[in-house]
Parts: structure tokens; sequence; C-alpha cells
């Protein structure tokens, strides 16, 4: 009895809005989208929440963090329109994006680890040891090496590498004399790395700004911070998945 009556307590839309940092008309906004479930009216046309609204506003903020903003107000659709299943749905391709993304993170990290081979599996590649390892790539000609060569250190086409460069990812200088490419020791360092990022599924057009940031700073020790700040906001990602999980049961649960 006690429970029927606090699910009936009416609450005006500055109530939602008070305990979330928002605005009555965003509260508003949201019912309209579907994120809360429709109010009913007060004899004068007002709005009148109760404490299903307070919950099911709670679910959809704690939703936002891990799976955005469009995909948290689907959600919260689909669950006020009875089609729980598709929430689920929605719920399961975000987790399926996370994972996709940690993989794609571990790929560019081997990428890493595998443009400086003589370091040991159990150690990061350092920007010395990488050093190292492209500068011994970069010697197979002097000033720099030529496209053929280099496809075959890779185990690419040299037609791969014309297309690479089209795209940004290697700048070799040409020969004056003999209008050839010529692909220093920074080049190599890029094909190198875009090399392995493609095989790790990474796209070109992903591939460019992270090799753009390799060149501003003049070598990989951006990229390393950036992968880890970017490990961070995975792990953040993950946790706030987890808090968005338990807050939706908890609607879910009062909704019956």
């Amino acid at each position: 009895m006690a429970q029927n009556l606090q699910s009936r307590r009416q609450l005006r839309p500055v109530d939602l809005a008070r305990g979330h940092g928002l605005s009555t008309q965003a509260v508003r906004n949201y019912e309209e989208a579907g994120i809360l479930p429709a109010a009913d009216r007060t004899p004068h046309g007002y709005r009148a929440y109760t404490p299903l609204h307070v919950r099911a506003l709670a679910a959809f903020l704690a939703l936002v963090p891990g799976h955005s903003h469009h995909t948290a107000t689907s959600i919260m659709r689909a669950v006020n329109e009875g089609e729980e299943d598709e929430a689920f749905r929605l719920i399961a391709e975000s987790h399926a994006q996370l994972l996709d993304d940690r993989r794609t993170l571990q790929a560019v990290e081997n990428a890493l680890r595998d443009l400086a081979p003589t370091t040991a599996p159990s150690e990061p590649a350092s920007a010395a040891a990488v050093s190292v390892s492209v500068s011994a790539a970069a010697a197979s000609e002097p000033g720099g090496t030529f496209i053929g060569p280099l496809a075959d250190q890779l185990g690419i086409r040299p037609a791969t590498l014309r297309k690479w460069e089209r795209a940004g990812l290697v700048r070799p200088r040409r020969d004056p004399l003999t209008g050839y490419r010529v692909y220093d020791e920074a080049d190599v360092r890029d094909a190198r790395l875009a090399h392995q990022l493609r095989r790790g599924g990474y796209l070109l057009e992903q591939i460019a700004p992270l090799i753009a940031q390799v060149r501003a700073a003049g070598g990989l020790e951006p990229l390393e911070a950036a992968l880890h700040d970017w490990r961070a906001r995975l792990s953040a990602r993950g946790r706030a998945m987890l808090t968005g999980a338990a807050e939706l049961e908890a609607y879910l649960r009062e909704r019956g």
C-alpha cells in the first residue's frame, strides 16, 4: 500500500530537474523524446511526474557516458515503449563496439612493439629501440631506401606503398636525377607503423591522424601517451556501462 502511494506521489518538472542540475525544459524535452514515460496531467494541465520518472531520468543519465546520448535515448525509448528486447540489442551493440575498440587499441600497441623486434616480449617498445630498428631498415640505400627494397622488407607490393602515399601515410622525396621515390628514416618508420596498423585492421583514414601525431612530435612518444589515455578512456567507458546497467535494471524493476 505504501509503495502504491509512493508511486502516485506527484512531482513537478522542477523537482526532477533540481536533483540533476537540469533545466525544467530539459526534463520536458526528455519526456517528448521518449526518454521518460509520458506524465499524467493535473486538472490544470500541468505535468505530474512520479518517483518512476525519477528512476527513469537516473537510468538515462547513467547510460549516457557509456553508450552516448543518442544510444541512451534509443534504449530508454525502447524500454518505455515496451520493446525491452530492442533495448537489450542496443546495449549489446555498444558492448560489441567497446570490444572492437579494445581490439583496435591492442593492434596499435602490438604495432609499436613490432616496430622494435629486438625488444624483449615483456617490455614495451621504447622510442630508442624503435629508432634503432628504423635506422637499420633505412640504411639499405645511401640517403634512404627505394620503393622496391622497402616493399620487400615489409612483405607488401610497391603499389601498396604508392596507395599509402596518396593517403598521406608516407611522404617519400623524389631523387632529382631518376625521379624515383626515396624513403628516409622517418618515412620507413611511418611505413612500418602503417603496415602494422593495417595488419591490425585499421583503415587508412584511421591511420593517417596517428601518423600525423608522430610526425608533429618527431617520434613515437606522443603516440604512446595517446594510447595510454585511450586505454584509460575505454576503461572508464566500461565502468560507465556497468553503472548504466545497474540504474537501468532498477528502473526495469520499478516498472514491473
